[in-house]
């Protein structure tokens, strides 16, 4: 079997606003065989600049495209393509967003080989410990706690015992900052668990503030206080934060994680598959667990990001909470015909062949806007 063809296709749904959310457009991968399976991935990054790393023409042996690095190889063999991604991308990639561009080919490639083989991509990496996984509705804040209470009290009736708010307006000032996580913990209930994503707003000390501010609302983490790349920063607030702190969301691949992983500088290490692949997320998981600290996805874009999501977080030791964005888009309940969406607040892990799932085909007709092969 071999790669005859790598599709980039780029999405969008209307008019693109200015907010903090994945999901207003996607970039799509396809890979296709000389069998006739096709394989389908995405990354979660600037749909645009991935295209072009795919599209890149050969200009010498460590600065070349995806797409010309790959056709004619054998797709079954992902950890070996991965390794010649990485190389043939040395002079532009190790990290970022070329990082995110082979991430969508990666899980295109698992998602082939599952349909090859007939299993389902959790079989592939291991086994699925976790068929079922309790979900946490991820949503944006309200402009203030009174609406952020109503916001938590909608999900809680729809059957979510855990909600996460994040973001905006986050990190205006100290009086603002714990009206939203009163207002949280307010709709989410006295025996819901609240976590808080800060959006990367504050220093290390005023993120040490806020923890201990926080810690009374017995919020279950506290998200990316501080600056992505912060390293020393981390490292120091959580050996001295009262609540846990989470991140690990704009890392791509292993050797973004490694020093996180290396200095224990979270308590949760969120991987996002549309950013680090199957190949590097199975590395990270195996590290994370080796230290003893927990791990979730981070998921904030199509249903195909959902499933990879379901598959690699099920076969982690200690998975115990999964993200599951609840704004409603067309670009996260529409793209594929089945729904990856909490029930009564769990996730059920799918097991058909691949990531199982089935792209609608007319829909992404109607919001293609760009298109490479």
């Amino acid at each position: 079997m071999k790669i005859t063809e790598i599709i980039c296709q780029i999405l969008r749904t209307g008019e693109v606003v200015a907010k903090t959310a994945s999901c207003q457009d996607a970039v799509l991968v396809r890979v296709r065989t000389d069998t006739g399976l096709e394989g389908i991935g995405e990354a979660d990054s600037s749909p645009e600049v991935v295209k072009a790393v795919i599209d890149a023409p050969f200009s010498h042996n460590i600065a070349c495209g995806l797409r010309a690095l790959l056709i004619g190889e054998n797709p079954l063999e992902t950890g070996r393509l991965w390794q010649k991604m990485l190389r043939g991308t040395q002079y532009f990639g190790r990290t970022s967003v070329t990082i995110t561009a082979m991430a969508a080919i990666d899980m295109a490639l698992w998602d082939l080989k599952g349909k090859h083989y007939g299993q389902p991509i959790h079989r592939l990496l291991g086994g699925n410990l976790h068929p079922r996984i309790k979900a946490y509705a991820s949503i944006l804040f309200g402009r203030d706690g009174q609406q952020t209470a109503e916001i938590g009290r909608r999900w809680v009736e729809a059957g979510y015992n855990a909600v996460k708010f994040g973001w905006e307006p986050m990190g205006r000032d100290e009086a603002l900052d714990i009206d939203l996580v009163r207002g949280a913990r307010e709709g989410v209930g006295a025996d819901g668990t609240v976590l808080i994503d800060a959006g990367c707003v504050w220093d290390a000390r005023t993120a040490l503030r806020r923890a201990h501010a926080f810690a009374e609302y017995q919020i279950s983490w506290l998200e990316e206080p501080l600056r992505q790349n912060d390293v020393d920063g981390y490292v120091w607030l959580r050996d001295r934060s009262p609540v846990p702190i989470a991140a690990g969301e704009g890392e791509c691949g292993r050797e973004s994680f490694r020093p996180y992983i290396d200095r224990h500088a979270f308590d949760v290490y969120q991987v996002d598959i549309s950013r680090a692949g199957f190949t590097d997320a199975d590395y990270i998981r195996a590290r994370v667990e080796e230290i003893g600290a927990r791990l979730c996805n981070h998921s904030y874009t199509s249903p195909i990001t959902v499933a990879a999501s379901m598959h690699w977080l099920s076969t982690c030791r200690d998975a115990f909470l999964f993200e599951d964005c609840v704004e409603d888009l067309p670009l996260r309940n529409e793209l594929t015909l089945e729904r990856m969406q909490a029930v009564d607040g769990w996730v059920t892990v799918p097991d058909g062949p691949g990531l199982g799932l089935t792209l609608d085909e007319s829909f992404i007709s109607r919001h293609l806007v760009a298109e490479s092969r």
